[in-house]
């Protein structure tokens, strides 16, 4: 069996970037930060319950850049309502702006400090 283990990110900042993941996605880190014989700060975040991990890259030589809605990863929550209104009263935008005002609201996203957009879906149950 082949298993799909991690997608990595390049950042340009480390230490914000796991504060990003850790604070507002509910990561937590699995492993790291090492250092790869490349000279790469590496540190490897996860969603507990969920094999699949985020792989976070810093190379000081490396400078991040890549063209808007490239990619984006995704995370589900019980009630997206609440979620989106904690990340607003942590600071964080949520898009689309006017998601308050949707009857069916049942996807929004936020941006991550490299760009990266991150979707927010409600979990299928």
């Amino acid at each position: 069996m082949i298993k799909f283990l991690h997608t990595r990110v390049r950042v340009a900042d480390l230490e914000k970037s796991i504060d990003f993941y850790t604070q507002h996605c509910g990561f937590k880190v699995f492993k790291g930060p090492n250092t790869s014989p490349q000279g790469n700060k590496i540190v490897h975040l996860e969603l507990p319950g969920n094999e699949h991990m985020l792989e976070l890259t810093y190379s000081p030589d490396f400078k991040v850049e890549f063209p808007e809605d490239l990619m984006h990863t995704c995370i589900g929550v019980d009630d997206i309502n609440a979620y989106c209104q904690k990340l607003e009263d942590a600071g964080v935008e949520v898009w689309p702006g006017n998601w308050k005002e949707k009857e069916n609201f049942n996807m929004a996203f936020i941006t991550d400090p490299d760009g990266y957009e991150v979707e927010i879906l409600p979990n299928k149950r």
